[in-house]
């Protein structure tokens, strides 16, 4: 079974265009959730995977390329069957959820 951390990373590969930092270090990524996915086929062992997110302001212009990203790189992995990407505005995305990882990128 994958765990957050493997979703996680692999949503490393996404990135926001306009700052060009990955989500994950830009702090969009709030929740992952995965459990087994029963309806999948084929048969062998597949997850469901939700991920819940924000954007950096509601306006945003890549939002339609930002969840895009997400819900193919989730789909792309042979052992995930179902992937839901959930936007919320709460809590309010700030800067001071970037990584350190992503500070040093952005150097601030």
């Amino acid at each position: 079974m994958l765990s957050e951390a493997d979703i996680l990373t692999a949503l490393r590969d996404c990135f926001d265009p306009e700052v060009k930092l990955n989500l994950v270090d830009l702090g969009l990524i709030y929740a992952v959730e995965t459990g087994p996915d029963p309806d999948s086929a084929p048969a062998w062992p597949r997850q469901w995977v939700k991920v819940t997110m924000t954007l950096t302001t509601p306006q945003c212009p890549a939002s339609g390329l930002i969840f895009e990203q997400v819900h193919n790189r989730l789909a792309g992995i042979a052992d995930i069957g179902k992937v839901e990407v959930n936007l919320v505005w709460e809590p309010k995305w700030t800067a001071h959820r970037i990584s350190d990882a992503g500070r040093r990128q952005l150097g601030i």
